[in-house]
């Protein structure tokens, strides 16, 4: 039961982390170390390819960012409504999560379709570049329903303290991925060589089979959550609710989007390859920075039951040993980019021109995860107690407020290098910021 796993004090808040965090941290891991080797296959074609690709990230990320604002909203509603009791509102919330996942998705696979030319031609004027984005994201837009549908699902069933059956649809979905990708992309044996084209359309038809699987598993019996269809009516308020307790998470998410578009239009200035590079630099720094937050995922449901069923010690114990996880496992991927910055970028196919630079720019921006990590954590924290402003306030900082001034300086006082420094003199600021707010707040608490 979910009150065993969260609450019950047969089982200490190290054990419940890391069974409710275990799962997403893997699938995290698996569906970014995918992402990762999708650009190590599209590189292999030239590294315009790579570069399209680079470019086509921001939007596929604000795509995510969107698919996890209502995945977290609704998780964060049906936990806080189980530590309750509150079953037939929390039914309520997966079939309003539903609906706003397909509505939303629908939304934002047109929007991808219509802004894409613009968005492109501002960023290059090399024409294999546009060509090669155009033929990616114009098959990658349709990933968005079932994007949407499977996460949101997948945080639903999360929410019941449920981690492992929503590793297995991901995980199936990354396989898939994993197995087409350079079927289609080179060709081989009976499929056709679709190149960059192939690498879309194989994502596609992860993400499309991890919504079917998702949707078994949601309709199967044996769920604490089900879709409520009698009595059910519409209301505005809830889905308010869902938008707005997620909407740190979509900030988040979504500031990753904006800082890579605001980054590439500073590196339009030096080349077509630091743009390059810097697509296959943030492949890896996903693949670290989202295995820790799967390991938050874990965190949060934990943190949100116990606030809401009144559990303050609990949910205070929970945040410092997530904490110290997040810290030690960012200390880890900063070491291995360190170590290892040239081997990374062989994964890449790199050009002598881009480990020229590349391998200092890397060692440069692993800085930041020190950093990171415990922002990220506070304001999860924050997330969780219902604190929204303070949670939106910590991510603005991140990776807009501090970040883009930061990067406008840097990149005047030392040119290329400025733009990997930025990162760390962010993280450094935010951190520090993300601590005030966090000791205000525990003061605050302790007053009579």
């Amino acid at each position: 039961e979910i009150t065993t796993r969260l609450v019950g004090s047969e089982m200490c808040i190290r054990d419940s982390i890391w069974q409710m965090s275990l799962p997403p941290l893997i699938s995290m891991f698996l569906q970014y170390s995918y992402n990762l080797i999708d650009s190590a296959f599209i590189a292999r074609l030239s590294e315009n390819a790579l570069a399209a690709v680079s470019l086509s990230f921001p939007i596929t990320t604000l795509m995510n960012a969107a698919s996890i604002w209502i995945g977290v909203g609704v998780n964060v509603l049906i936990a806080g409504y189980l530590g309750q009791k509150k079953q037939d509102e929390a039914n309520t919330t997966v079939t309003h999560g539903l609906l706003l996942a397909f509505g939303i998705g629908a939304l934002l696979n047109l929007l991808s379709l219509l802004i894409m030319k613009p968005y492109f031609r501002a960023f290059t004027n090399n024409e294999e570049i546009y060509q090669l984005s155009m033929a990616y994201m114009s098959v990658c837009s349709f990933m968005q329903i079932p994007n949407m549908v499977h996460i949101t699902i997948q945080k639903m069933i999360q929410a019941t303290g449920n981690m492992v059956a929503p590793m297995w649809f991901q995980i199936a979905g990354v396989l898939v991925n994993f197995v087409f990708d350079p079927l289609l992309i080179f060709g081989i044996g009976i499929f056709p060589t679709m190149g960059i084209r192939g690498a879309a359309v194989a994502t596609v038809a992860g993400y499309s089979l991890s919504m079917i699987l998702a949707f078994a598993l949601l309709l199967g019996k044996k769920q604490k959550v089900r879709i409520k269809l009698k009595g059910f009516h519409f209301q505005k308020w809830l889905i308010g609710r869902i938008l707005t307790l997620g909407l740190p998470s979509f900030i988040m998410n979504a500031l990753s989007s904006f800082m890579v578009t605001f980054v590439n239009f500073f590196l339009v200035a030096y080349s077509d390859t630091a743009i390059a590079f810097f697509g296959a630099y943030f492949k890896v720094q996903q693949l670290i920075v989202m295995t820790v937050n799967g390991l938050i995922q874990g965190c949060l449901p934990i943190m949100r039951f116990n606030y809401g069923a009144g559990n303050r010690d609990r949910l205070h114990s929970a945040f410092r040993y997530g904490t110290a996880l997040v810290f030690g496992m960012m200390i880890l991927g900063t070491l291995t980019v360190n170590f290892f910055p040239a081997q990374l970028l062989e994964m890449f196919t790199a050009s002598k021109a881009m480990r020229s630079f590349g391998i200092s720019a890397m060692r440069i921006m692993a800085a930041s995860y020190l950093f990171c990590g415990l922002s990220t954590m506070i304001s999860t924290y924050f997330q969780a107690t219902e604190k929204v402003g303070s949670s939106m306030a910590i991510q603005l900082c991140r990776q807009l407020l501090f970040f883009v001034p930061a990067l406008w300086c840097l990149d005047k006082l030392f040119k290329l290098n400025g733009i990997w420094l930025a990162f760390p003199v962010a993280e450094t600021a935010t951190m520090l910021i993300a601590l005030a707010i966090m000791a205000l707040s525990l003061i605050h608490i302790s007053e009579p």
